[in-house]
């Protein structure tokens, strides 16, 4: 059974076909992600609507604007409904939001401390900001021994236990050092569909170097269809191209990798 770790089931312009096409799949979680108040609404409805269905609520960075006490107050409370799993998309997006780095920093700050506050996963969003997500990470607490205390240990290589974070990077980009990092401090690797593109070499150097325990796999459907649906609008079912790549560049079996990583997700999210 396959966990897509992070989609967008609301943006489908065929809601319909695409709920078919999920239930015929062998898909059986989708992390449905919101990304200001209007949409983490429309995610938990969702959660309620669809067995499949979970929800992460969170302000993405590329939407965001002047902080607002009272709009973090409202995603304060939209974070402790049910099926809701994960504060996030949440982070920096310096590609197209260099304009606005400061608020972009603010609110990630803001995020991780509710975040913290609930003892909830934290779903990360970042784009040419690497420095800056770390930089931000470590001084508000989500490597901290404290916030890992409040999470059950994680299998590690060899069956050894490891300390767990519950911070994941979606659609992961960076450099397989940045990864290696990232995975010394407890968080967890999502990879994307942009692994399966012919010249990817970045994502696949991060797979080879990045222990199963620690990757998870996803679509951000709509977006970043792989490979060979490429052309097309993404949806959850298409998760599987990602994890045969995965399979086939850690040259392991995809069936270990589709288990592995759906015991991943669900440990993440705390299903």
């Amino acid at each position: 059974m396959l966990f897509d770790a992070h989609a967008h089931v609301y943006m489908s312009k065929d809601r319909e076909t695409l709920v078919k096409a999920i239930e015929e799949s062998s898909v059986g979680y989708v992390m449905n992600v919101g990304v200001d108040i209007p949409t983490c609404r429309e995610v938990i409805r969702e959660a309620g609507q669809y067995p499949w269905c979970y929800a992460a609520v969170g302000f993405q960075p590329g939407e965001v604007g002047k902080f607002d006490p009272q709009v973090l107050a409202e995603f304060k409370v939209l974070a402790q409904e049910p099926r809701v799993c994960a504060v996030g998309e949440i982070g920096l997006e310096y590609h197209y939001g260099k304009d606005s780095m400061e608020d972009q920093q603010c609110w990630f700050r803001q995020q991780i401390r509710m975040a913290n506050d609930l003892k909830m996963p934290i779903m990360i969003h970042t784009r040419e900001a690497d420095e800056d997500t770390m930089k931000i990470l470590k001084e508000e607490g989500a490597f901290s021994e404290e916030r890992q205390s409040w999470f059950p240990r994680r299998p590690g290589p060899d069956g050894q236990e490891l300390p767990d974070s519950r911070v994941m990077f979606h659609c992961f980009s960076s450099s397989r050092e940045i990864a290696r990092q990232y995975v010394k401090l407890g968080a967890t690797i999502s990879i994307c569909g942009p692994v399966t593109y012919k010249n990817n070499r970045r994502t696949t150097e991060v797979v080879q170097d990045t222990p199963i325990e620690f990757l998870l796999v996803e679509t951000d459907a709509p977006y970043l269809t792989p490979e060979p649906k490429r052309g097309r609008p993404n949806m959850s079912p298409y998760v599987e191209y990602t994890a045969r790549r995965v399979a086939a560049i850690k040259g392991i079996p995809y069936e270990e990798v589709e288990r592995v990583t759906c015991e991943n997700a669900k440990r993440f999210f705390g299903i």
